[in-house]
């Protein structure tokens, strides 16, 4: 017969939020990178729409959070990406819960020139 495994959360970790326009997605890892819990803002029950405001974010962000805190995490480093309305209110759910931030940094894919322009357009 298999025994179960219990999950070992170490104390330290990193959390990346994606805010894009229709969706919060998060994802918290150990410091190697190694998913812990993920979670969105459709997965807490929000449809359509509403998926796309501050708030739904923050209670996506809680979530995962509070399973973290309760698992024994302590400090994360927050990564956040992309131009959504989530973006503030994540790292305020993050502070309202308790876990310790140790870095926030933007890691938002910048391009450093683009794609080539359509051909102009001739009427």
């Amino acid at each position: 017969m298999a025994t179960k495994t219990t999950k070992v959360i170490p104390t330290k970790g990193k959390i990346y939020i994606t805010a894009t326009f229709n969706n919060t997605l998060v994802t918290l890892t150990d410091e190697q990178g190694n998913t812990l819990f993920w979670g969105s803002s459709g997965l807490v029950g929000f449809k359509g729409a509403r998926r796309a405001t501050p708030y739904a974010a923050t209670t996506a962000v809680e979530t995962v959070a509070r399973k973290a805190l309760d698992g024994g995490m302590r400090e994360v480093a927050v990564y956040i990406k992309g131009p959504g309305a989530g973006r503030d209110a994540s790292l305020r759910a993050l502070k309202s819960v308790g876990l310790g931030i140790s870095l926030i940094a933007d890691v938002t894919p910048i391009p450093h020139n683009g794609v080539r322009p359509k051909k102009k357009r001739r009427v």
